[in-house]
């Protein structure tokens, strides 16, 4: 069962530190260093000087005298009880449409991945898992958050915690489309009543599988009981309205003439094609047999690409959930990316010959300027099917889904030590 528990936290001083909106950041894996620099120049105190450390020397050890030195100075302090901690988003979303998406920051108990506990549903590699690991080990702290999602039809957590969002917030800062509202929930009667809302529940990882299972790792490396055993989270229910599922798009490249020809043939013989126009690119949503945008830098024309039948994903996916089997990222894995163009889940994963985009636009562009071929572009994945793969034990490719908006980093830390 979910053992969801307040936390005393560990959060900034602003009186000491400067406003939140100077030193919060995206997560540390879509900060680049000219980002980096322009977080540090907002604030010295900005938390990448921890999440993202660097040094000439040790960066972690780095990481962990600043963490120091701040809570010395008041930059940082410890919370003087244990709370969960409403957090509400007004965002914009990359479809243009505000939506406001709700849930509450927590320590949970670090289980391994299974039934009725915690799954993951994306593949991860080991890269990141070392870095967080050595900076775990560092600095004895959580410094971002896992985003989970849990099942709640009733919203009787958000419900206990409403009452509370009615007054002024803890803290509020604005970053880019989204709105981040954090209020703190110390009182008993409402977090037993989150408690009794979250304790069947099976939590499904949405957004952190390499620091989740950095943090076991880490458990199991100290052992025994204590604070370490628990992980920093925001839990979401799947059936929050605000709760929504972007795409991310393929891009291939560094083809050479025989595997142009291998994806041409694929195309051809497994799927309709029609042209359509360039504002027509992204496919509606939807779920069922593949269907995508095509636009590869030779012939320069939107396609749509469909499926011929379901049967074509059945065959080359056999042995997988019937969820799975119509994951639009999953089929395009086996019938492009792996079956013409012959990559391999290392090339997938470390991006040798593939790459990523959030934005059609982008995808585009990337194409029209040569730096891939071709571009796939891809319908968002539904959360229902989201958790029916999850619950049947699979993992989808990486970046399958696009959970918008992310979480910040620097509002809330979770002490291991």
């Amino acid at each position: 069962m979910t053992d969801v528990e307040p936390l005393t936290a560990i959060h900034y001083n602003t009186a000491v530190a400067g406003p939140l909106a100077d030193v919060v950041a995206p997560p540390y894996d879509v900060i680049d260093e000219s980002e980096r620099a322009a977080l540090l120049d907002q604030s010295p105190n900005n938390i990448v000087e921890i999440d993202l450390p660097r040094a000439d020397g040790d960066p972690y050890e780095h990481a962990r005298v600043v963490l120091a030195r701040w809570l010395d100075e008041g930059v940082l302090v410890r919370d003087s009880a244990p709370a969960v901690w409403a957090l509400e988003q007004v965002y914009t979303g990359p479809d243009g449409v505000e939506r406001t998406r709700r849930g509450f920051f927590c320590r949970v108990r670090l289980e391994e991945y299974g039934p009725g506990r915690v799954r993951p549903h994306e593949r991860t590699h080991p890269g990141p898992k070392e870095d967080r690991l050595r900076l775990t080990r560092a600095t004895q702290v959580n410094v971002s958050p896992i985003f989970s999602l849990y099942s709640d039809p009733q919203q009787a957590a958000w419900s206990a915690l409403e009452p509370f969002v009615r007054d002024a917030p803890w803290g509020e800062v604005t970053v880019g489309d989204t709105v981040h509202r954090l209020w703190r929930v110390g009182d008993s009667s409402t977090i037993a009543a989150v408690q009794a809302a979250t304790a069947g529940s099976e939590l499904l990882i949405a957004d952190g599988h390499h620091r989740y299972e950095t943090m076991l790792t880490y458990a199991k490396e100290v052992g025994g009981e204590g604070p370490h055993n628990y992980i920093l989270m925001c839990l979401v229910a799947l059936e929050d309205p605000g709760l929504t599922i972007f795409p991310t798009h393929r891009l291939v490249g560094g083809l050479d003439s025989e595997r142009r020809t291998a994806l041409r043939t694929a195309v051809e013989r497994d799927f309709v094609v029609e042209e359509v126009a360039l504002g027509d690119l992204a496919p509606a949503a939807g779920r069922g047999p593949l269907t995508m945008g095509y636009y590869d830098g030779g012939h320069r024309r939107p396609l749509r690409l469909t499926l011929r039948d379901q049967a074509i994903a059945d065959a080359a996916l056999d042995g997988f959930s019937p969820a799975y089997r119509e994951l639009d990222t999953g089929v395009l894995e086996a019938l492009i990316l792996k079956g013409a163009l012959g990559m391999s889940e290392d090339d997938i994963a470390h991006f040798n010959g593939m790459f990523y985009a959030r934005t059609v636009e982008e995808a585009v562009s990337m194409v029209e300027d040569g730096v891939f071929e071709a571009a796939f572009i891809m319908r968002p994945t539904p959360v229902e099917q989201v958790r029916e793969i999850a619950q049947a034990g699979e993992n989808m490719p990486p970046k399958s889904t696009f959970f918008y908006p992310k979480l910040l980093t620097g509002l809330l830390l979770n002490p291991l030590g």
